[in-house]
């Protein structure tokens, strides 16, 4: 039977390997994880409201019954002329092949950020991500100078699409709703939460009158928003913004995204981003056996605007792309891809919520709040994971509790923490020399307004 591999266990390639299931094919999907994640709640992992097992599913679990083979490899790229799939430790042949590796973290140039301001694109971000918020309360618990305490309450998050705003507005509320009284020496309150966005507003991508209302709901629960600010460097004790220095001991990464390297291996033009300029039919321009969706594909609708990036364009492109090798399996002619806009959503806080139905339905507030969880609910993979994401949003409604406030990773230390800075209020690296700001600024213009 033909070989269909399928690189990446993501929405778009578990929907693919779920309608090829039966198909008269043999079908191995690749993964460098044993899990399929469902991304747009990451967030919720990592300010401690949901565990990751309540979003996440094994790959096997999901496939395996179903005949699929299911293989933990590195996917390090793809030779197109001899049908190969190259592996870190091996290679994989091919008849057709589905890529749908997703995107990775981008810092425009500057990956030196990386350490000190991590994205949150995997459970183990969302860990760490969490880790860090959590051990920042509890050293400054125990710290006894005002300024580093200050700067340990200080959360910083570059980016206000909807990942970043998603992320302030759970950190606001665990400082002022879920942490109170649980600390002697300090009040959670006082927490600066700080929302930086290059461009002149938060959510880009929604109409203005949405995106004023998330600002309001934001500065409502504490968010300090920034917008059109740029930041100029990134170190361990904080964030420039232009000239001046935030300090602050917690910083996330919301800004950008680029596109998986696997891509650059299939030696096509790729847009800006990173990613393949796909045929309406899905598949690499003069290769009808590689069909690449999800992030790693750039394709315009027929009015001309992208398909975006959101978890239902990447599962309808999946089950195209597979009823497409169908089609030439059985000799038939390709059909065109066209993309359903349900709509997007971005949840601000406990009740507060903007989204836009069907390209034209707007919603904000408690009705747009619904919407969010009952689509969120309906894509999740399992009777399992709905019920425990059910009963525990159901408990941090009632009661403003996390129920994952889990610290893991070595114990905190007062002693390693940066005490420092320039007479200028910049930082200083422990030869005394003042750090030089980046010259290339980030902004929040990201691939997707959501994960995938």
């Amino acid at each position: 039977m033909p070989h269909v591999v399928i690189l990446g266990g993501g929405f778009a390639g578990l929907r693919a390997a779920q309608q090829l299931a039966k198909a008269p094919v043999r079908l191995t999907l690749v993964d460098r994880h044993n899990h399929h994640l469902f991304q747009p709640l990451l967030y919720q992992v990592a300010t401690a409201t949901l565990s990751p097992s309540e979003i996440a599913a094994p790959l096997r679990a999901l496939l395996g019954p179903r005949g699929v083979s299911v293989l933990l490899a590195d996917v390090t790229g793809v030779d197109p002329e001899n049908k190969r799939v190259l592996l870190a430790d091996g290679e994989l042949k091919y008849d057709y092949l589905i890529v749908a590796t997703g995107a990775t973290h981008s810092y425009f140039g500057n990956d030196h950020w990386a350490p000190f301001a991590p994205g949150l694109k995997s459970i183990e971000d969302a860990v760490e991500i969490r880790r860090r918020v959590l051990v920042a309360y509890e050293l400054a618990e125990r710290e006894t100078d005002p300024r580093i305490r200050r700067a340990l309450l200080n959360f910083v998050i570059i980016g206000a699409g909807p990942t970043g705003v998603e992320m302030a507005g759970s950190l606001a509320e665990i400082s002022r709703s879920s942490l109170p009284g649980d600390f002697k020496n300090i009040d959670t309150r006082d927490a600066r939460i700080i929302l930086i966005e290059g461009m002149d507003k938060v959510l880009p991508v929604y109409p203005d009158d949405l995106t004023a209302k998330a600002r309001r709901t934001l500065e409502r629960l504490g968010v300090e928003v920034r917008t059109g600010a740029r930041v100029t460097n990134i170190d361990a004790t904080g964030v420039y913004v232009g000239d001046e220095h935030i300090e602050a001991r917690t910083v996330i990464w919301a800004a950008g995204v680029a596109a998986s390297p696997v891509a650059r291996s299939l030696g096509v033009p790729l847009d800006r981003a990173g990613r393949v300029n796909v045929t309406p039919e899905l598949t690499v321009p003069g290769r009808e056996d590689i069909f690449v969706v999800g992030d790693l594909a750039s394709l315009k609708q027929a009015d001309g605007t992208p398909v975006p990036g959101l978890a239902p364009a990447a599962m309808q492109e999946g089950k195209h792309a597979a009823r497409n090798i169908l089609h030439r399996l059985r000799g038939e002619p390709m059909v065109p891809f066209e993309y359903w806009d349900r709509g997007s959503y971005a949840v601000i806080g406990r009740g507060h919520a903007v989204g836009i139905a069907f390209r034209r339905f707007k919603q904000a507030g408690f009705s747009a709040w619904m919407a969010w969880l009952f689509i969120h609910l309906m894509f999740l993979i399992g009777f399992r994971s709905k019920l425990a994401v059910m009963l525990d949003w159901a408990y941090s409604y009632l009661t403003f509790g996390k129920s994952a406030r889990i610290i893991t990773g070595p114990a905190p230390r007062l002693d390693e923490l940066p005490r420092t800075t320039s007479a200028a209020g910049g930082p200083v690296l422990q030869s005394g020399t003042p750090t030089p700001p980046a010259q290339l600024a980030a902004s929040s213009r990201e691939l997707a307004p959501s994960s995938r």
